[in-house]
């Protein structure tokens, strides 16, 4: 071996043996100071969550049982659009909810996630929870909506509990209506006893943001009418860019302007909450001529965890659940009425 060959070894041999020595106190490995930390979860955001109208309390408590234990957004939200579907004293959503023309009571209902995965069903007669069956949809189908009996068919196959309706203080109440009533239903009154909805947001504790609907609809509904409540981007829409709204009220003028995606658009351009659900409301009322009865509301809430909230007329309020406080806002509204 000559000379250069041997120092060009021996060097070669020096380089390994330093990479093998043992670590002197404090000294960390080539392999590990390289390597990423493992990351910590730590909750970046406070959870934070909004129904429609007073019955909304309830609904927040139930999807606040599932934020304070860590859970999901939309856990939360199908966890409150389901205690006010059981609640038989409520008459416009779920199991208590006021029938058609023809006294069938078709609930309709959507539900919404951070990623944008979302869906609906409506028309859909005798299951308990339209909104359970809305998201296993979403989960389990490549399909957004189910509607009608091709929706109860599929509630059935997946063992969707059944319920009975019209109950019958409900169905009294109908009878009674059809004595008094033309051939066509007249326009509601959206109002506490009548509110039309539920809409529920929520952020968790990792900022992200869902969104749930469920109502009976307009009360003596001609068969077959949809309103905006399982209409994604009327009824509700969430972009996790953005943010989220729900709507409630007459559904047919909520339709029309795509009122919920109207709201987290204006959002993205930078109006806070409550400015971006006054704004889809002035579009509204722009785009109607007769506002009679006309009442709607939109509340919403950012990737901020910022909230807001405004109607066309008095008397629409929403339920806010925060760690700090539990309490029902009346939403501003527009005063020119």
């Amino acid at each position: 071996m000559d000379r250069r060959s041997f120092v060009k070894k021996g060097a070669l041999g020096i380089a390994a043996a330093s990479l093998v020595r043992p670590l002197m106190a404090g000294e960390a490995n080539a392999e590990t100071q390289h390597k990423p930390a493992e990351k910590t979860f730590v909750a970046r955001f406070k959870p934070i969550m909004i129904s429609t109208w007073s019955h909304g309390l309830e609904a927040n408590k139930a999807g606040w049982e599932v934020l304070a234990k860590g859970g999901t957004s939309l856990d939360a939200v199908e966890a409150g659009a389901r205690q006010t579907e059981a609640d038989v004293s409520n008459r416009s959503v779920g199991i208590g909810g006021m029938p058609d023309k023809e006294g069938h009571v078709t609930l309709d209902a959507c539900i919404m996630d951070w990623e944008s995965n979302c869906g609906s069903v409506g028309y859909l007669e005798g299951i308990a929870h339209p909104i359970s069956v809305a998201r296993h949809i979403m989960e389990n189908t490549p399909h957004v909506m189910l509607v009608g009996a091709g929706a109860k068919k599929y509630a059935m196959q997946h063992k969707f509990e059944r319920i009975k309706t019209p109950i019958p203080e409900v169905k009294m109440a109908w009878k009674e209506w059809k004595k008094e009533q033309e051939a066509i239903a007249k326009k509601p009154v959206i109002n506490h006893e009548n509110h039309d909805t539920i809409g529920l947001l929520a952020m968790d504790s990792s900022g992200r943001i869902s969104g749930a609907c469920t109502t009976s609809g307009w009360a003596y509904k001609l068969p077959g009418r949809l309103g905006d409540s399982p209409i994604i981007g009327a009824g509700l829409f969430v972009d996790q860019e953005v943010g989220g709204a729900v709507a409630t009220g007459l559904g047919e003028s909520i339709i029309k302007i795509a009122g919920s995606h109207t709201v987290v658009e204006l959002m993205r351009n930078g109006f806070t909450p409550e400015e971006a659900c006054k704004e889809a409301v002035n579009r509204l009322i722009r785009k109607h001529k007769d506002m009679t009865g006309l009442q709607c509301g939109f509340i919403a809430i950012n990737t901020e965890g910022k909230v807001g909230g405004y109607s066309v007329f008095n008397g629409f309020n929403y339920a806010l659940r925060t760690e700090q406080e539990e309490q029902l806002v009346d939403a501003p509204f527009d005063r020119s009425w």
